[in-house]
């Protein structure tokens, strides 16, 4: 009787592959034992991107800081509350109306003047909610440590409240409860 081939020698018949335990696969995929990649874009062919020098570095953190993004908010309210208020002014019907004379056609300089009245109010309170709302957002985010849509709610909240808050507790808690809303809606949408 011929002995049967080694499956190590050549022409003999394949050694069977082991079995395959899915169990322990999905384990390293996804499980437990799954290590973290280091993901390095320049090895994907990626844009190779310098070390950041240390002026970089301060710039980026007086730009992340929470009185910059208050500031920022700030003036950015004071533009679009302004442009909102002249707007407004502008479709009014009864801009340069005069109570004591309801006939009388109002002149250019009177429109423009209630529409630069309009603009200016409007632009300091819009101001003045995006840098609370934005001074806020931020102090909360820093005292949490967490960015997600719950710092949003949270300063619109406190917002909210703190403007209704000057008509009285009732007004207060209905701006809270209105703002914290509006804040998470347009988080919602936005991210």
């Amino acid at each position: 009787m011929a002995a049967a081939p080694s499956p190590s020698s050549p022409g003999g018949p394949e050694p069977e592959p082991p079995a395959v335990r899915y169990s322990e696969l999905l384990q390293h995929l996804v499980g437990e034992r799954r290590r973290p990649r280091a993901w390095d874009p320049t090895a994907l062919g990626g844009i190779p991107s310098p070390a950041k020098s240390e002026e970089q570095k301060m710039v980026e953190r007086a730009m992340e800081s929470c009185a910059f993004k208050a500031a920022l908010a700030c003036v950015g309210g004071f533009v679009l509350g302004g442009a909102f208020g002249v707007f407004t002014a502008g479709i009014d019907t009864n801009v340069g109306f005069d109570p004591k004379d309801p006939y009388r056609t109002p002149t250019a300089k009177e429109v423009l003047k209630d529409m630069g009245q309009r603009g200016i109010s409007y632009a300091k309170n819009f101001a003045i909610v995006g840098a609370m709302f934005s001074c806020t957002e931020c102090v909360v985010e820093s005292y949490r440590g967490k960015s997600d849509w719950k710092n949003s709610v949270i300063s619109g909240c406190i917002t909210g409240g703190a403007i209704g808050f000057r008509a009285g507790l009732k007004a207060g808690v209905i701006g809270c409860g209105g703002f914290a809303a509006f804040s998470a809606a347009i988080d919602y949408y936005l991210r």
